[in-house]
């Protein structure tokens, strides 16, 4: 038995709840086999594994959560999966057989693939996907796009849904809010509409941060004109994963940052909804 054999098979891969604090559950494995995992998607590293979720893509889903991601969103509640060693290294095989286990046969739900950052584990995810899309299973991908570029078109005909995050409109804001750039998640979200991938976009609400009136607009426009956002999710800031910043000794913005009122969170959805979106 190999070294990434035993650490999966001596871990859960199903997490307690979706705030479970989850750390070193891949210490085992060695930089080398990591390297190779990486590049042959023949293993992943997998933060967690909930079922019957209602809140990753349409029915009742299995969602696999991976780990490793570059972002440094400052409202994240699992920066747990932030670091790749913090997940069960999996075979694709053996993540194959959970697909089977838990969504084969199935008339509504399928399986959602989300972080982390998916697409910093690009071979594994593509095989994955492909596989439940192989066994029929409605397969969804949770992404911020901006690894867009490290699937092929071939690739993303296996994803039936794609879950984009879009974070913020306006560059500086974009880059305060998570440390990276806003262009390649738009240039992602063109491509997926040349494809006509359908997606769903997802729009966090974070008071004095993301609720400006003018920016919530442009990103209600600019989906708008993309033709296959099928539905905005606006999601409500919430402060159930702050503890893990102080577990994890990262420091933490948004303590004081409040959740959004209901009416802030309707004004938000009316504003996609005026765009011709359907938004909830």
């Amino acid at each position: 038995m190999t070294a990434t054999d035993r650490v999966s098979r001596a871990t859960p891969l199903t997490a307690s709840s979706p705030f479970e604090l989850r750390i070193d559950l891949g210490r085992g494995v060695s930089e080398a086999d990591t390297r190779a995992a990486l590049a042959t998607g023949d293993v992943g590293f997998v933060h967690s594994l909930t079922t019957d979720s209602a809140l990753d893509g349409p029915g009742l889903r299995l969602v696999a959560c991976l780990t490793g991601c570059p972002w440094r969103c400052l409202y994240c509640h699992n920066p747990d999966t932030w670091d790749m060693a913090n997940g069960v290294p999996l075979t694709l095989d053996r993540a194959t057989r959970e697909i089977r286990k838990h969504c084969a046969g199935r008339q509504s739900g399928g399986f959602t693939l989300s972080g982390g950052e998916p697409l910093m584990q690009d071979r594994f995810a593509a095989r994955l996907l492909a596989a439940a899309h192989r066994m029929g299973v409605h397969t969804a991908l949770d992404t911020n796009g901006a690894q867009g570029d490290r699937l092929s078109d071939a690739e993303l005909r296996t994803v039936d849904l794609v879950l984009l995050d879009v974070k913020a409109w306006d560059p500086e804001r974009h880059r305060r809010l998570t440390g990276m750039d806003v262009d390649p998640t738009l240039a992602f979200a063109r491509r997926l509409a040349a494809l006509r991938n359908p997606v769903w976009l997802r729009y966090v609400l974070v008071p004095g941060w993301t609720d400006d009136p003018a920016e919530i607009e442009q990103v209600a426009h600019f989906a708008a004109t993309l033709g296959n956002v099928e539905r905005v999710d606006v999601v409500p800031f919430h402060q159930m994963g702050r503890f893990k910043w102080k577990e994890l000794r990262i420091a933490y913005e948004l303590a004081e940052v409040t959740l959004p009122p209901p009416a802030a969170i309707e004004r938000a959805r009316a504003t996609f909804r005026r765009a011709g979106l359907n938004a909830f």
